[in-house]
């Protein structure tokens, strides 16, 4: 049992769902600056649909993190374990992000998006990456 990173891993993808779940139902407080600008305007406009898929994904996220971590002898074990190192792949990705807009190589860092990824977002993406590696390799 690894219950350390699996329950940190699994307390920021419910919190993270749970966001996304308001931002679902309409609570938009403080949803600007959680998404990319170009002269003011949003890169891209998230829809019921996509806002659900990604809540419904983190919470996937937090299930599999706590599968891995807490209950590794349920069956077959090497869902979990593909599923951390895909987690942890996948926020290194958004980490790095797209040398221009997101991530920490951005080269637009002017914008109240580029401020918060800076601050929170990015490094909340390598501290999930990391914590899933732990997880992965069973420290």
């Amino acid at each position: 049992m690894i219950p350390i990173p699996s329950l940190i891993l699994c307390v920021v993808f419910l919190t993270l769902s749970a966001v996304h779940i308001r931002w679902l139902f309409g609570d938009r407080h403080a949803f600007e600056g959680v998404v990319p600008t170009r002269d003011g305007e949003p890169l891209f406009r998230p829809g019921k649909g996509s806002t659900l898929l990604v809540a419904v994904a983190l919470a996937f996220a937090a299930v599999v993190s706590m599968w891995r971590g807490i209950c590794p002898l349920v069956e077959p074990a090497w869902v979990p374990q593909l599923g951390i190192w895909v987690l942890a792949a996948v926020f290194v990705l958004r980490a790095i992000g797209d040398f221009r807009y997101i991530g920490i190589f951005k080269r637009v860092r002017d914008t109240r998006f580029a401020r918060n990824d800076s601050l929170f977002f990015s490094p909340l993406c390598l501290g999930i990456s990391g914590l899933a590696v732990w997880l992965a390799l069973g420290y």
